[in-house]
């Protein structure tokens, strides 16, 4: 659909605006009638859109350009059925428009047959006069089907007929992206810049593809020079900013973060990124102050509260830590990594329960790493809940079977709840499995460790180690 923008010389709009006034009834021609439903179009004037558009039909009801705006406004509707009837109509009247081919793979499109669309708008292309447009649409027909490199292919195209097409670029990049084939995409926009030399938005992708496989030195030149085109270029200030503080070079990363800010407002990730950037100088009151920054400008980043619980955790203010995680976890209360952090500061606190809750929690989403487990069960020992914690680590066992963290602690467990028969078993695995951490049972376990029977077992197994 074209574009029309009104200005005060508009005289078929203020024409057709008086007629709707005065309930009169003018004539206009078709182009008059399509500079007016585009300009409503434009101005999400809808309902005056659709007026206009009866009008034109029924003074003009064999023009084409306007069935075809009606087409537009249907599939707008979701009407893509009544939408489909007309195009079949126009094609039978003009079977070389290529726009009838294109309305016809924007309905494919919307009913999910990317496949119909593409071969629509091969169609189109030819007829049309102007390729790149419809190029591009393949392309994303393409990226619906997720068969990245012919989407490329087909941007790439696109990017060849109208080569400052920079919708066309961003998407080749953006499959290369998606095929994880950085070096390429490397390769592809050193030979656009070879030929558009100045062009701020290249020099931008470059650099983001040096910083993707960790080129940090040449990402940083690639995004100077984007900045030398476009001073203004808020993007290449804020990946510079970013290239700097992964160099390890704080204080001009804390300039570039504030450079963004001063081109536009504020922005979250730049108070939290220069409250990360004085962590790591040391200059811990100035992280608070922009790690406060960050939770104000966007109370609902859990990253910025997060970044307040460590802070805390460092100083050994788990209280205050306790409230921030908190915070954390009330925007996103299914981040394990969240509920880990409010477990190990529970145990600080000599939180024992919370912190068990938080470990299940852990469990629940899906952690099974093997070190929550292992808290889990060593705060239900501490707690005497020895049958739970049995449970815990017979199920840890399943995925980490022959880890003799797990077997010692099981062995050890089974003798606290007055099984020696199964806790002898455990014991002689764990031994078996790795004497070196029999150190661990030592120091969880120290009355059953003496015990006659475990040491008797132990000494066999000193004995064959010696041996």
């Amino acid at each position: 659909m074209q574009h029309f923008s009104n200005n005060n010389d508009n005289q078929p709009l203020s024409k057709f605006e008086l007629m709707l006034k005065t309930n009169s009834v003018y004539f206009f021609d078709s182009n008059e009638f399509e500079q007016i439903i585009l300009y409503y179009v434009d101005t999400g004037k809808f309902s005056l859109a659709k007026k206009a558009l009866n009008l034109g039909l029924s003074q003009h009801p064999s023009s084409v350009v306007l069935k075809l705006i009606h087409v537009e406004l249907l599939i707008l509707d979701e009407k893509l059925d009544k939408a489909e009837q007309i195009l079949d109509h126009l094609k039978e009247i003009e079977p070389s428009n290529e726009d009838v081919y294109i309305q016809k793979a924007a309905i494919f499109s919307k009913k999910g047959k990317h496949q119909l669309a593409v071969d629509n708008l091969k169609i189109a292309l030819l007829y049309a006069d102007e390729d790149a447009e419809i190029l591009s649409m393949i392309g994303m027909e393409y990226l619906f089907l997720e068969d990245f490199d012919t989407a490329r292919f087909n941007f790439a195209k696109s990017l060849d007929v109208e080569y400052e097409n920079y919708s066309s670029l961003y998407n080749v990049i953006y499959c290369f992206d998606m095929m994880k084939k950085h070096d390429e995409a490397i390769d592809y926009l050193k030979n656009y810049i070879e030929k558009d030399p100045y062009s701020e938005i290249a020099w931008h992708q470059l650099g983001r593809q040096h910083y993707i496989v960790y080129d940090y030195q040449k990402a940083l030149q690639a995004f100077e020079y984007s900045i030398l085109i476009d001073d203004q270029f808020i993007g290449a200030h804020l990946e510079k900013a970013k290239t700097l503080e992964e160099l390890g070079h704080y204080k001009e990363a804390i300039v570039f973060y504030h450079k963004t800010m001063e081109l536009d407002t504020p922005t979250s990730f730049a108070y939290l990124r220069i409250g990360k950037c004085y962590e790591k100088l040391n200059s811990i009151k100035d992280a608070i102050d922009f790690y406060n920054k960050t939770v104000s400008e966007d109370p609902l980043l859990d990253k910025g509260w997060l970044a307040l619980a460590d802070i805390y955790i460092g100083r050994k203010n788990f209280h205050k830590a306790l409230f921030y995680v908190n915070k954390a976890l009330s925007i996103d209360e299914e981040n394990n990594l969240y509920w880990h952090k409010f477990a190990e500061i529970n145990l600080k606190l000599n939180l024992f329960e919370e912190a068990a809750r938080a470990y299940y929690k852990c469990i629940g989403l899906e952690d099974d790493r093997l070190e929550v487990y292992l808290a889990l069960a060593d705060v239900l020992h501490f707690l005497g809940d020895f049958h739970e914690a049995i449970i815990v680590l017979l199920d840890a066992r399943e995925t980490y079977k022959d880890q003799a963290e797990i077997t010692y602690r099981l062995a050890g467990l089974h003798f606290l709840v007055q099984k020696e028969k199964e806790g002898l078993y455990f014991f002689e695995l764990a031994l078996k499995s790795d004497i070196d951490y029999l150190d661990l049972a030592e120091e969880l376990f120290p009355t059953v460790i003496e015990l006659d029977s475990v040491q008797l077992l132990i000494g066999k197994f000193k004995g064959m180690d010696q041996s």
